[in-house]
């Protein structure tokens, strides 16, 4: 695979150039490159629209980059989310206790976050206006990468799946909060 789109969100590709960072840029473009797409269209379309032909398994390509960042020492961060009762209203008591709840980072190496996302594009929101600071106030990253596919990849992916164009149209028009933290969205096709 390739990087076809790059997009600097509050200064998120100046952040992973710097000398502290640049390996972790480095390494996570080596993994895009070890991607073979074309292994990975293996799922038959039963949408109409599709013409039930062949495409792109984000399942299988995100068990790819799974492996392969694994495999350089990144490494997956989960937390326990410990909710608090003290919003309740005073005559609510909930009928089960609430089960431990994570919220987990793809992967994360000296500092650097990284999240591969083939999917709703709520998602991709989440992770870059959400995820990404919750996990720096955790104190586990200092930057965040974004892997995404662009819309010639995303065409031949399932109904559904969000893509580079959209997502970076609505960070564009949304701007930057004071809480946000430096982003690299990086836009991939086969």
């Amino acid at each position: 695979m390739r990087v076809v789109g790059v997009y600097s969100f509050k200064r998120g590709m100046e952040t992973l150039q710097q000398k502290r960072y640049a390996p972790m840029l480095k390494e996570i473009y080596e993994i895009i490159e070890s991607i073979d797409a074309q292994a990975h269209k293996t799922k038959k379309s039963k949408e109409k629209t599709k013409g039930y032909r062949m495409l792109y398994n984000p399942r299988s390509l995100n068990d790819a980059f799974k492996r392969a960042f694994l495999s350089k020492g990144w490494e997956s961060k989960k937390t326990l989310c410990e909710y608090p009762e003290r919003f309740y209203i005073a005559d609510y008591n909930p009928p089960n206790p609430l089960r431990p709840a994570f919220r987990e980072i793809d992967f994360v190496k000296n500092r650097v976050g990284v999240e591969v996302q083939f999917g709703k594009y709520a998602f991709m929101v989440y992770n870059v206006a959400a995820k990404m600071t919750i996990f720096h106030n955790l104190s586990f990253i200092d930057v965040g990468v974004e892997i995404v596919p662009v819309k010639e990849l995303q065409a031949e992916m399932s109904t559904g799946v969000s893509y580079f164009e959209q997502f970076v149209w609505d960070l564009e028009h949304r701007g930057i909060a004071d809480i946000d933290i430096p982003v690299l969205v990086l836009g991939i096709t086969k």
